[in-house]
């Protein structure tokens, strides 16, 4: 009996060292709609992926022997929808999954948080046609833009998706924290565990962490310039605030934070050697390995231009155009000194090309000229004369 109880011991003690966490799938855009089916995957450096499927309720639990490790990555995947990327922690956590967009110029940004505070809510300011637009949860819909999903009970999601950017203008998306408005100084928003997912096309593109340890009930988190590139803000500030005055305040980071051009600049060495494999693989046919290649460069080296024009090309190649041209915007952007003109051509080309393909003809003849004001080739003049014909 005492050699029975000694072997119980050490099966609980064992059991007890292992690990487990929890999680549940949402629909990004269907208040309270949960996924059932959604393959949830852990992975950690050096060990085995865990797995779990989400039930009817869009609960998943992953369990191991061991604890798990600090620099683990949840990825949940579902038919349909984009596949959601999530460092961790994450046990206990609400991921909200965005169905794939249909739309050239569309983006969904999807924010999650945990249990305090309360309500965060996402507010997103730009102009239109119709002018000065504010899209939150007293204004749902404006110009192109609507807010799928308002949650004020913890977890999330909030949902705002972009239909169509307007041209030649500026978006900022922020996060205010409502159950702190009249706090400016409390660190709840901080401390939310809040994250931010930006989604074009079928690809999640961003991912934001609320700034730790910081006072402050706004988080302004990014800021979409005139061409279509994200541009990180990341700032927490104070504001006792009404709608008002928190729009006059986000608006405030529409000309800050100026680009600059740097393609020519001193590239980090080991963002040159991931986007040299994306290459090897591009031209191996290894088309998805190429991107993941890039996408590192551009961790490593967010000024990359050449990474990014690389994975506009791959993105092209699996015929997922909004990547492709989120992608060549950032090539754009980024892309500055000797040779610069060359890249930002290449790249304006490749994207009329997308417009030109979409019966956007409009578009693919402004695309197309700012080719030619780059580069002079006979090829954006045979492109200019047949988009003219179009229209």
């Amino acid at each position: 009996m005492k050699l029975k109880s000694i072997l119980c011991a050490a099966l609980l003690a064992s059991a007890a060292s292992g690990a487990s966490l929890s999680i549940d799938a949402l629909d990004a855009t269907i208040k309270d709609k949960r996924v059932a089916g959604a393959q949830v995957i852990l992975q950690q450096t050096g060990e085995a992926s865990l797995q779990a499927v989400t039930d009817a309720n869009g609960k998943a639990t992953i369990t191991s022997p061991k604890a798990f490790k600090s620099d683990a990555l949840l990825i949940i995947k579902k038919e349909g929808f984009s596949d959601l990327v999530a460092k961790c922690p994450c046990d206990g956590l609400t991921y909200a999954l965005s169905p794939v967009m249909k739309s050239l110029d569309g983006m969904r940004i999807v924010l999650s948080w945990g249990a305090t505070p309360a309500d965060l809510d996402s507010h997103l300011v730009y102009k239109a046609s119709g002018g000065d637009q504010h899209i939150y949860f007293g204004e749902k819909k404006g110009v192109g833009a609507n807010l799928d999903v308002d949650d004020t009970t913890s977890y999330g999601p909030e949902t705002i998706t972009i239909n169509k950017l307007q041209p030649n203008q500026t978006y900022i998306y922020a996060v205010a924290d409502y159950t702190n408005k009249g706090n400016p100084q409390r660190r709840a928003l901080a401390g939310s565990g809040a994250k931010v997912f930006v989604y074009t096309g079928q690809s999640l593109v961003k991912t934001y962490n609320v700034p730790l340890d910081l006072a402050g009930n706004v988080w302004t988190v990014f800021r979409v310039d005139p061409n279509g590139q994200i541009t990180d803000l990341n700032a927490i500030n104070g504001l006792a605030y009404t709608a008002g005055a928190l729009s006059d305040s986000i608006r405030g980071f529409s000309d800050s934070a100026a680009l600059n051009r740097t393609i020519n600049a001193s590239i980090n060495p080991a963002a040159i050697e991931q986007n040299r494999l994306g290459e090897k693989a591009y031209h191996g046919g290894d088309i998805e390995g190429s991107i993941n290649y890039y996408k590192n460069a551009v961790d490593i080296d967010p000024n990359f231009a050449q990474a990014y024009s690389n994975m506009g090309l791959s993105y092209l190649k699996l015929n997922r155009f909004s990547e492709s041209i989120w992608a060549n915007r950032n090539a754009i952007s980024f892309a500055g000194g000797e040779g610069g003109n060359i890249v930002r051509a290449s790249s304006y080309y490749n994207i009329a090309r997308l417009y030109e393909q979409d019966k956007n003809f409009s578009e693919a003849l402004r695309y197309y000229e700012l080719a030619k004001s780059e580069n002079n080739n006979a090829t954006y003049d045979k492109a200019i004369a047949r988009v003219k014909a179009k229209l």
